[in-house]
């Protein structure tokens, strides 16, 4: 005991007496205790934990997984032409091999159905990389450099937040309503979506680029360039990654309004919106017609939604905890 106590007090200054509790009083036997060979779990992998038990993900996955399959193979779901049409068959009633029957023009309603997912969703899917890609530079940018740079960036953030998306694009669509293309439809969703994209970059970029890594690399003689591609937007992709997801149904659901104002695609091209607006005019006595392509495109904007629900949900730490 004697022995402790000398060497407790020789450190102490002249005429004061130090204490030092024994290494059983102390919370560090219990750090020394920790296993230093198990990995730091980081965001991804307790989001993927997450997502994992998370029943409204598994059916989402499970519906899109579905969808693409059917969007990349549609072949596989149907051997009927979707384009072949002949009055004969106006509004046939569904018969073997034609299992949702015919519409007002003699198609099969199963093929267009079937064929009609490729095009709804290969407009969504382009549409809302082309609006992270630009949205997220556009924020990024501005987030990062701040002054000058982030007054230009964010008022002209502002101009393009005051303009309904549907509203502009029928405003654009009108001006080209010769080019009937599907790019055309793209590009018109990209020039209005990019900007809920592009806020929610610069919060994060801002938020990211005061953390002590960035300091770090700097002080290591990291250019800015070089930090904001390589440390700071891979840290704040979280945010961005959940509003693209969420995005890409109201894309899918843009592009139906427009073809059933009939000035989204050419009405040669096989969509859901211009199958829903053909069938409008006989709603009342067959409305089987117009049920399939909007029950189609109601349970693949649901499957998106309830993915974005879910990503969220793992990649917010607040629900987590």
């Amino acid at each position: 005991m004697t022995d402790m106590n000398e060497t407790n007090l020789s450190h102490a200054l002249p005429g004061q007496e130090r204490y030092v509790a024994p290494l059983e009083e102390t919370p560090l036997k219990d750090v020394d205790s920790v296993d230093e060979s198990v990995p730091a779990s980081s965001l991804w992998a307790d989001a993927w934990r997450t997502l994992r038990k998370n029943p409204m993900f598994i059916i989402s996955a499970v519906l899109i997984v579905f969808i693409i399959f059917v969007a990349l193979f549609p072949g596989v779901m149907t051997k009927q032409n979707p384009n072949y049409c002949t009055l004969e068959n106006s509004l046939e009633s569904a018969s073997k091999g034609h299992p949702f029957g015919f519409d007002l023009q003699g198609c099969d309603v199963y093929s267009r159905v079937v064929y009609g997912t490729r095009t709804s969703l290969s407009v969504g899917v382009f549409a809302t990389v082309l609006v992270v890609l630009l949205g997220t530079l556009i924020g990024a940018l501005s987030g990062f450099f701040g002054g000058w740079v982030d007054g230009i960036l964010s008022r002209l953030t502002d101009i393009f937040l005051a303009l309904p998306i549907l509203l502009g694009a029928i405003v654009v669509l009108q001006m080209f309503k010769t080019n009937g293309s599907i790019w055309k439809i793209i590009l018109v969703m990209t020039l209005f979506g990019w900007t809920s994209v592009a806020r929610i970059a610069r919060g994060a970029v801002m938020e990211a680029k005061n953390l002590e890594f960035n300091t770090a690399s700097t002080a290591l003689g990291s250019t800015p360039w070089r930090n904001l591609f390589r440390h700071i937007l891979p840290n704040s992709l979280a945010p961005i990654i959940v509003v693209g997801t969420t995005s890409l149904a109201t894309y899918i659901v843009l592009e139906a309004t427009l073809s059933f104002l009939g000035l989204g695609l050419p009405t040669t091209t096989v969509s859901w919106g211009g199958d829903i607006s053909n069938a409008q005019s006989i709603l009342r006595t067959d409305p089987m017609v117009l049920f399939y392509p909007s029950a189609a495109l109601a349970i693949t904007v649901l499957a998106f939604i309830m993915m974005g629900d879910a990503v969220k949900d793992a990649l917010d730490p607040k629900s987590r905890a």
